[in-house]
Parts: C-alpha cells; structure tokens; sequence
C-alpha cells in the first residue's frame, strides 16, 4: 500500500488542490505554474493537520516527508539549512482551505542561531540585516511557538530606540540589534524555563506544530463561528525560502489589492514599506506607504507588479489580494487570493468584469453574497469609529442610527416632526406605539425577538431595530434607562446597529449608504436567471412603492392589522373590540369600512396589476387595546381627578373590562387569525367589503387589480370553508352591485402542523398556500419565539444544540420537512396551487436555497431584503444548473 503523501512541493499541486494544501498552498502552486517569481517551498497539508490534531505530535511518516522536501529545497536554492557559510531561511506560514485573515499564525527567519546569524552576516556582507533577522526570529518564535506577550518583545525594542534617539527599528544601529537580542533570549529563557533552541530542525518542527495548533486559538474559532466556516476543516502549511525585504532601500514588502476593496474601482491598491519583512505591513510598526510610490522608486519592479496584477485577474477571473516582497531590486510574489471587499465593491468588480469580457453575468452573480446586498441600502456604523459599546440585544433590522432617547411614543412623533434625531426606548413596542416609530430614526426594546411587532414593524418601514437587549434595564415611570454600569436619561445620545444588536453610548460615527449605479443592471441578471418569484411584505402605499423600487413583483403579505395602528383608527378599533354585541361592533366596523377601502385602493393602484396577497386580520384583539395596567392607572387618575369626565371615566372602565374578558394564557395559540374571524364573522365581511369595493373602484379606472385574500391560522378545511363561503358571498354582492367582475383568488396562511398534514383537505378549497414561517416555525419547535429567543436560544446555539436561530434560518429538517409534505399534499389535490412563504425566512439567503429546492413558487420578505432575495434565488437556480 502506497504511503500517504503529507507533503507538496509547489510544482506538484494546484489551484483545485485547496482542500489539502489550503488556499495559501494552492496558490502559491498555481502562481509557480504561471511561471511567476514564487520563492521556492513546500506545503504539509491539512491531512497532516488532521492526524497531529489527533494524536497530539507529527508522526515520523511526517516529519520524514518535510525531511526530504527541505532537503529538495536545499539543493534548488544552493544553500543549506543550518549551515554557517550560507544558510537557508524559511518562513512558515499557515494556510486554511477557506481564507481567515490575520486568524492564524506566521513566523519568518527559521534556521537561525548564534552560529548560523554570523555566516549569513558574512554570506550578505550585511551584519545589521542578519542581526536584524535573528532578533524577528525570536519575537515571533517566542510569540507564537512559546505563547510569550508581544507586547514584553516590543517595550524592548521601544527602550533602545529611546535609547538611540531613533524612530523606526530599521535605524537601530548593529550594537542596538545586538542588545535587543541579547534582552529577548532573556526574555525568552525568564517565560519559558528553557534557553532558545538552536537547532534548526527543533525550531521548525516546534512552529509547524504550533500552526496547527493555531487552527484551534481563540480568535481563529470565533472568526469560523462569525463566518460558517467548519472547525473540522484543518489548516495546511507552507514552509517556503525566504527572500528578504529587510535588507536596504533596494528591498521592501507589500500588500496590494488589483482592484480598491473599498470601492471597486480598478486601479492598484495597496501599500508598501521599504527596508522590512511582511509581518511589518500589517503589524502597524511603521507607517507604510502608497504602492503607488514604487513607480518612482523601483519603475522596474512596479511594471513587473502590473503585469502580474493582469496575470492573475485574468487567471482567476477575480479581484486579488496580493502581498509581495522586494529583494535588492528582484520582485517576489508570497502569496494570492480572492480579495476581502465591501458590498460596494463587489457589485462593481462583478459589474465591470462582464463589461471587461473576463466573466459572464452568471459567474457575476456568484462573485457577490446575497446577505452582502442588504448593506447596500442601510446606513451603517464606520468600522473606524472608536465607539463604545453600551450593550448587545439581536439585530433585528439592519442599519445604524444615532440619536436622543425618548421613551415615549408620542414625544418621539413631537421630537421627529420637528426634525430631530431620536431613539425610541421600550421595554417592547405595541400598536399604541407605531406613529412614534414612524418618526424615530430607530427603535431599542429592551424585550422581543426577531419576530416581535417592534421588529417586523421596523424592517417594514426600514428603520433599525435592536430588541431582546436584556442588560438595558428600562423604567418608562421615571424616564431612565440603565446598565450596570451607566444610567442614561431621555435626552442622552444612543447609536444602535440593527444588523449587529450592538448598541453605543453617544454619538457614533455612521457611514452613509452609497448604492452604486451598476446595482440594477447587476441584479437583472439575477432576473434573469432566477425561477422563484419574489415579492414583499408591504402593508402601506409607501412600503408598496418602495417595494417596486426594489424590484418586487408582486405583495406576498399585507398585513391588514398595521393599516388601525393610526390612533385616529385606533381608537375605532378599540371602539369595535369593546363591543360587547354584534351590532355596536358593527357600527364601529362601518366606520373602518371606508378607511379599509382607502387603503386597498391605494395600494393597488401602486402595485398596478400585480399580485396583492391580503392577510386578513390575525393578531389577538387584546394587542390593540392598552396594556390592562396602564389603563388601570388612567381610571386611577380620572377618579383622583377634580374635573374627571364620566363618560370618559366609564370608557375606560368598560376597555379595562372588556381586556380582562380577552385575555388569555397563551394567545399565541388562542383567539386569533381564522378564529377570530368565526366568532366575529363581521370582522372578515367588513375587510373582505373593503378589498372588493376597492378593486371595483381601481378596475373602473382602467387599472388592472389581482387580489388574493388569505385567511390565517387555519387548522382544519371546515374553517377555511366557513371563512371562504362568506368572502365569496361579499365578492359576489359587490360585483353586483358595481357592475364589474373582479378576478380574485381565496387561499390560506399554512402556519399550523396540522394545516400541513392535511394540506391536500385544505387545497380542494383553497387556491394557493403561503407558509406562515414565523408561526410555523414556533408551534413545531414549541417555542414562544420572543421568550426563546430572549432566554434560551442563545444558550442553544452557543452549546451546539441548535447549528442556527430557527426564527432567522428556516430549520430544514423539521419545519422544512412539513413545507415538503404540506406542498406535496396540496399539489396532489391541486396541481397548479401556487405556493408561497411570507414569513421573514423569505428574505434570508438559506432559506431563500430551500424554497428553491422544495419547488416553491415564490418568497415574501420585507421590501429592503426584496434585492437580496433576487440574488439569492438566483444563486439558488445558478446551483442547481452547476455541474456535479
């Protein structure tokens, strides 16, 4: 049996080969292909990886292989490792299969010793460069080997440049650099109890080790967590001669982009320090220069960097993050990579590279993320402001805002009528609350999960929202908030970050959205290609206008509860609910009939003839009236009062009656959606009135209108029956009496397992599905997703026991599983039901791949996710379209 290979030279792999030798290994190999200048060198792969990880030591079969490659090594470069006429160094450098920047670990200069400095002192003719390489030896072998405190090497170096009254490590003198080394092998023996290892060979099988071992440091895990990277995976390593850029005017090190990561804007890049190794650059010890400035200093070698700029764009048909070394006046190239960039940037670079012939608009759509497409549209906080993070709830609508704190609704809509900035503060929102939020630059909640009214009610207007921020203690009686730490009264300044949870004390630097003129080009590409339809949640004249802007094709979810949330409405719901009989709740109804009607017919006309997904009332009828406590302490103060009104005193009494009538246990699972519709079935005749007049209304002016109204929360056929009898009765009188015929279609809100399990009951009366995957999503996992997600979730996701928050990311395999079976179900009964999900799993790109794959017809989301759900359906279609 053949033994295993653990180790590549760079002339023996590949750019495919990534997944052994890591994305580093892999390129360097394919850089060696194209015939660039790589310094030569080896990769120990991520299997290696793998089987040190597992028994905690590299094998002799290991370390066997990096015997013989070095000793390759030797021979091409004509220099030994160890030897004291003209050593070989080499640098070690870590190199995953998926890109993580600045995670893992590098050290440059192996193979020197006291012995060994001298006899490349005498080699180069150049003491300080030799002195000067064996001093960064020990700081970063000390460092990342041992686990020493950069910081203990650095004050070292800071105390003999004070010394020397120099600046910059490169203007120590050769004593200096002597002394420096002198106090870091002190350092080194005090922190680790053994001298500095003199052998070569040690010090490179100890740093290889130690780069495998930094697969598994602190930051490297938090970094795969933050970017879905698997921690099985493995890192490779790449032992590679050094060239030095430390070695005078004439040598130096960079780091260049082929295109501007900021803006995308093709140009190079970059920067560049003279006289210094690569760990300098990014390390910030000195300043570095523009890359640019080589075209005066070097002519030479910055022709030879556009030239393997070009090369490499062309090769990989990609943007690349480059760094480079400089030896007296000779260009070496240390490494590529598919640059890191801005969602700004990546649209253009995507853009400009179909328009230069180097890719396709398929390959384009690949090159950009879809969650990456929602910061387009939302301001956000500038990474180099120095802020200060007050406290962490969830993200729950993106975008950053800044502003005064109210905790008051109506003293947010004053403040932000009058054009200032605020911050509305609560415990949780209600529909008492909206014309504040209207006003606020953003909403805080100190309750709520990602599905809360505040949180839904934000995304659809757009406005940042962080809710469940449990370390804000709120006390709306005395208009304070507070952390253990710090008290903030209204008035105080608060900057949150909606896509984050974070949430800054004072005034927080914000950068603007900036949304480049390619992004509608780039995403008709998406149009083309993509098979899923895509249309909003969109509840208002306003959200249905922006939602076009966007690029919906249609509302998937209109949601008739928000159009009372206006107090001049809201008090004739509340009106309607305090009804004890049918009649006075009519009466109150045929108040609503006009408004409901208003409403509809501006809507359709917006949307022009495109598909209107009607919700028909959903939630409690206890969320529109006031919490039971603050209307008690309004009877309160109308009793304590001189000139209290009766009338008004008895209102409230019989509001505070009828709310205790209402209230429930769990009213989640209560009277609500199609329940309420059965037990006050003038409720749905007055909504489903207003729908059709509106549409009569619309079509008469030559408008073409498709209204598709949808009874929520059925559970059984028998209920959608009833409801649907009764919605067809009103279509027909209003038909008749307009005189006109209204196409329309009547279909159901799939949200309850047992609605799934019978789907093909329900879809011989219905007419399409929407899967309702917020409520879905709690009733299958039996969580009440605002106390799951402010008590335990996090506790879940942080132990393993759930990979994603099922609230954010659809859970495949069971929420999934009863999409899967209620849409076989129903088109088994109904073969052309059109099937939809409108809960906010339709704007996030996972699920968005499962919709696809499942066979659904559309997805809904709030309008500013409309452009990430086009690319992410059609990076879905582009999948499945892939060669396997």
């Amino acid at each position: 049996m053949a033994e295993q290979k653990f180790v590549y030279f760079f002339d023996e792999g590949r750019a495919d080969m990534r997944e052994i030798l890591g994305g580093k290994g892999a390129n360097l190999a394919e850089m060696s292909r194209l015939n660039l200048p790589v310094p030569p060198g080896f990769t120990v792969t991520t299997d290696a990886c793998a089987e040190y990880r597992r028994a905690g030591k590299m094998s002799e079969e290991i370390l066997c292989q990096v015997k013989e490659h070095l000793r390759r090594l030797e021979r091409e470069r004509g220099m030994k490792f160890g030897s004291t006429l003209n050593p070989l160094l080499v640098s070690v450098r870590s190199g995953a299969a998926v890109s993580m920047p600045g995670m893992m670990d590098t050290v440059l200069n192996l193979g020197l010793n006291e012995d060994t400095v001298s006899g490349l002192a005498s080699a180069t003719s150049d003491e300080r460069f030799a002195l000067d390489c064996y001093r960064r030896l020990i700081q970063m072998f000390g460092n990342v080997v041992k686990k020493i405190e950069h910081d203990y090497f650095e004050d070292i170096l800071e105390d003999v440049r004070t010394e020397e009254g120099v600046r910059g490590d490169h203007e120590i003198s050769v004593n200096g650099l002597r002394a420096v080394i002198d106090r870091y092998l002190r350092v080194y023996e005090e922190e680790t109890g053994d001298p500095f290892p003199t052998d070569p060979w040690e010090q490179l099988v100890l740093t290889i080790e130690a780069v495998f071992r930094s697969w598994d440091n602190e930051r490297a895990r938090v970094y795969r967590r933050v970017h879905g990277i698997s921690d099985e995976m493995g890192t490779a390593v790449n032992v590679q001669a050094m060239v030095y850029g430390n070695r005078g005017e004439k040598c130096g090190t960079g780091v260049l982009f082929t295109r501007d990561p900021s803006d995308g804007t093709r140009r190079i890049y970059g920067e560049y320090l003279s006289n210094a190794q690569g760990e300098d650059v990014v390390a910030g010890i000195r300043t570095p220069k523009p890359v640019s400035e080589l075209k005066e200093k070097m002519p030479d070698v910055y022709r030879e960097l556009e030239e393997a700029v070009g090369k490499l764009e062309t090769h990989y048909r990609d943007m690349q993050d480059i760094e480079f070394t400089v030896e007296d006046g000779e260009l070496f190239m240390l490494q590529t990579r598919a640059g890191k960039r801005t969602a700004l940037a990546a649209v253009k670079i995507a853009h400009d590279m179909v328009h230069e012939g180097l890719i396709d608009k398929n390959e384009a759509l690949t090159k950009v993320e879809p969650k990456d497409v929602g910061v387009l549209l939302h301001r956000r906080i500038d990474p180099e402001a120095d802020a200060e993070v007050l406290a962490k709830g969830l993200g729950a609508s993106p975008g950053a805002a800044c502003g005064k704190v109210v905790f008051d609704a109506d003293e947010a809509e004053a403040r932000g009528s009058r054009g200032e900035s605020v911050i509305l503060v609560r415990p949780e929102t209600t529909p008492d609350d909206i014309h504040g939020m209207v006003e606020a630059d953003g909403v805080l909640t100190s309750r709520g999960g990602l599905t809360c009214h505040a949180a839904i009610v934000a995304r659809g207007m757009g406005k940042p929202c962080v809710v469940g921020c449990e370390e804000l203690s709120i006390d709306l009686a005395s208009g304070t908030a507070s952390t253990d730490e710090v008290h903030i009264g209204e008035g105080d300044i608060l900057t949150i970050d909606g896509a984050s949870g974070q949430v800054f004390l004072g005034e927080t630097a914000l950068i603007e959205p900036t949304v480049a003129p390619e992004f509608e080009e780039f995403l008709s590409w998406a149009d083309e290609v993509r098979r899923l339809g895509v249309r909003a949640n969109a509840d208002t004249p306003v959200d249905a206008r922006r939602s076009l802007e966007f690029g919906a094709e249609g509302i998937g979810l209109c949601r008739t509860e928000h159009m009372f949330m206006q107090r001049e409405r809201l008090k004739v719901m509340q009106d309607m609910i305090v009804s004890f009989s049918a009649e006075d709740r009519e009466r109150a109804l045929d108040r609503l009939l006009p408004m409901q009607t208003e409403d509809f017919e501006a809507i359709f006309r917006e949307m022009d003839g495109k598909p209107v997904t009607i919700r028909l009332l959903d939630p409690p009828l206890h969320e529109f009236l006031p919490d039971r406590a603050e209307i008690k302490a309004e009877i309160e103060a109308l009793r304590g009062g001189e000139s209290a009104s009766r009338v008004e005193l008895a209102e409230k009494e019989e509001m505070l009656q009828r709310a205790v009538s209402l209230e429930e246990v769990n009213p989640m699972l209560g009277q609500r959606g199609c329940r309420v519709g059965i037990l006050y079935p003038e409720i749905y005749a007055m909504q489903s009135r207003a729908i059709f007049t509106a549409a009569a209304r619309v079509l008469t002016d030559g408008i073409e209108v498709l209204p598709e109204i949808m009874v929520p929360l059925i559970s059984d056929v028998r209920e959608f029956d009833e409801i649907a009898g009764e919605i067809h009765r009103i279509a027909g009188e209003v038909q008749k009496r307009e005189a006109i015929e209204i196409t329309y279609t009547v279909g159901t809100m799939i949200e309850i397992p047992r609605a799934c399990v019978t789907a093909d009951e329900i879809a011989r009366s219905a007419e399409f599905f929407s899967f309702g995957t917020n409520d879905l999503t709690q009733t299958v996992f039996g969580f009440s997703r605002d106390d799951a997600e402010a008590k335990f979730l996090h506790v879940y996701l942080s132990r393993g026991l759930l990979e994603e928050n099922p609230f954010a990311v659809l859970d495949r395999k069971g929420v999934g599983g009863l999409m899967e079976m209620g849409l076989q179900l129903g088109r088994s009964s109904r073969s052309d039901l059109k099937v939809g999900i409108c809960g906010e799993h339709g704007g996030d790109p996972d699920s968005i791949e499962f919709c696809h794959a499942a066979g659904l017809d559309y997805v809904s989301c709030s309008p500013y996710r409309v452009p990430v759900a086009r690319l992410a359906a059609a990076h879905s279609a582009l999948q499945d379209a892939a060669p396997e």
